[in-house]
């Protein structure tokens, strides 16, 4: 008789990998690569286990008392948990991680628990009800437990069912000679990006799995490219213009507000020049792209009146029409009205460079920007940098209800969401980004207030398996921000305030300006949220961009 004893193995990887021209046939059509695996590997404890159930097999799991958390899920929306790794992990470096892979990882695990281990983790999994989500070319979320195959009659056939009817799980049966079968179903629910995840399965009797993968398209290029690699639309072809007749929004100025922003056609010239000045936390060269926004909500004839403005442009224009330049020009009564008309279609005038949503307070710098809706679900990036204090004591010091507001305070760029009264001018410059990254996935669970699972004296897993331990718990991922998801890119030239003064009368009046400045160069935070659940897909920091 054998006495070899179950220790489960559960691992979840969350990974975000952006998939390149080079690495993708279907590269045309894609923008994001994000990828996220969380993995718990449940490793067998044979000798150990044996001692342990011949003392304990006998034992009866209910929970003893009720288990408390600060970090317990009420809902499916922006959650203290989607924070708690953040803070937790709390170190000057990037990092990414899918608190919604964690999530599922517990609630699966949970569905095999009993007593005081199920107890602790439905203390954190809370109200938190997991979602079946599609799979398409631009999202993969799948679930799955290997069993091998001399070991499926020691798994609970209620167990499996669950997973199957709930978590729309794959229950495999495998040899385990080698981890081929395990990594070729990894390989192919990530769009191959994970080829290989474990490394060896002989001294295990089942895997666990969550994986989840998305490969999503801005809407529009943060800052347009034109060149043949470009496969993400630009807004209005890239050309971005506007110019505010009569008018200009500081002192110094001699001509009318203006801009023209010409796409560059190469990423090279987006890698160029125009952005080796761009500093980031201290250090040049970093690679990134632009983003801008105008829009004129003052109307001038309204606050100073039609009269007035008449009384200051009289006797200017009488002036004008006896100098050499102007003698030819309109006749006095028609040059004034012809300028007056001019004035009253500033008024309303708008233009962005790309489609994106922007907040800006005394504390922090948000720039936030959706990805193209697919199958009726939109995710949206919102990176927060404080203007401050140092990122780390921001984390910190944060909390759900604060990023909450932030979120909802988010306004989206268009003329409507502007103030009145002021031209509203948006100017900034968005780092690009690609790292991977490793959470300490077991110590920050016990931290949690999850012992029990790890604990071979206290676990207990009774209605998936017979004695079981959680041996390892291991959270990876990798993330790779770009213009439109290749390594090639686009830059922006802007222009001043307009062109040289030409010969025609002019009259400059000074509107009311409001700057909101979205230029990430410290480091931040980001979330990647379901833009109608609030459901927290990715979190993350940023301390080092890519660079030139």
């Amino acid at each position: 008789m054998e006495d070899k004893k179950e220790v489960e193995q559960l691992e979840n990887v969350d990974e975000a990998v952006e998939v390149s021209t080079e690495k993708k046939k279907k590269s045309k059509k894609k923008v994001w690569i994000i990828v996220g695996i969380v993995v718990f590997l449940l490793a067998l404890l044979a000798g150990i286990l044996f001692l342990l159930f011949n003392k304990k097999e006998n034992k009866t799991s209910k929970p003893k008392k009720e288990v408390k958390s600060e970090y317990r899920m009420s809902g499916n929306s922006l959650e203290a948990f989607d924070l708690y790794f953040l803070q937790l992990e709390n170190e000057e470096k990037n990092k990414v991680y899918s608190p919604l892979s964690i999530k599922y990882a517990l609630e699966m695990l949970a569905e095999g628990a009993d007593g005081d281990t199920k107890a602790q983790l439905d203390a954190v999994i809370g109200d938190y009800k997991v979602k079946k989500y599609p799979n398409n070319d631009h999202m993969s979320f799948a679930n799955a437990m290997f069993i091998r195959n001399s070991f499926k009659d020691n798994v609970k056939e209620e167990y499996t069912k669950t997973l199957k009817d709930k978590y729309n799980a794959e229950v495999i049966y495998d040899e385990f000679k080698d981890p081929k079968t395990i990594n070729d179903w990894v390989s192919n629910k990530t769009f191959k990006l994970i080829p290989s995840l474990v490394d060896d399965v002989s001294g295990n009797d089942f895997f666990l799995i969550n994986a989840l993968a998305i490969d999503m398209n801005w809407n529009n290029q943060i800052h347009c490219a034109t060149g043949s690699k470009a496969t993400v639309p630009c807004v209005d072809d890239g050309m971005y213009s506007i110019n505010y007749a009569h008018e200009k929004l500081d002192d110094e100025s001699t001509t009318a507000y203006s801009v023209v922003d010409y796409p560059y056609t190469s990423e090279d010239d987006f890698y160029g020049g125009y952005t080796s000045d761009n500093e980031f936390n201290g250090q040049k060269h970093t690679k990134g792209a632009t983003v801008l926004a105008d829009y004129n909500k003052y109307d001038i004839i309204k606050d100073l009146g039609e009269e007035k403005i008449r009384e200051i442009l009289k006797p200017e224009y009488e002036a004008w029409l006896k100098t050499e330049e102007g003698k030819n020009d309109k006749p006095l009564e028609e040059g004034i009205n012809k300028f007056i008309e001019e004035l009253k279609s500033n008024y309303g005038k708008s233009a962005n460079s790309t489609d994106f949503l922007v907040h800006e307070d005394d504390s922090v710098k948000v720039f936030a920007k959706d990805l193209k809706k697919y199958e009726d679900m939109t995710l949206q990036y919102v990176g927060i940098m404080p203007k401050k204090e140092k990122l780390n004591n921001f984390v910190k010091n944060t909390n759900k209800d604060e990023l909450n507001k932030i979120i909802k305070n988010l306004k989206e760029v268009k003329i409507d969401s502007f103030e009145e009264g002021y031209v509203t001018r948006i100017r900034g410059f968005i780092p690009f980004f690609k790292f991977e990254d490793e959470l300490k996935l077991k110590e920050d669970l016990k931290e949690l207030g999850i012992k029990d699972v790890f604990d071979p004296d206290k676990s207990d897993l009774s209605k998936m398996t017979s004695k079981a331990v959680i041996d390892k718990a291991i959270h990876k991922a990798t993330i790779e921000f770009s213009n439109e998801g290749i390594k090639a890119s686009a830059a922006t030239s802007v222009g001043g305030y307009g062109a040289a003064h030409g010969p025609y009368f002019e009259h400059l009046f000074k509107v009311p300006v409001k700057e909101i400045d979205v230029t990430f160069d410290k480091p931040y935070m980001f979330i990647i949220r379901d833009k109608d659940s609030g459901e927290v897909w990715f979190a993350g920091t940023v301390y080092e961009p890519i660079k030139k």
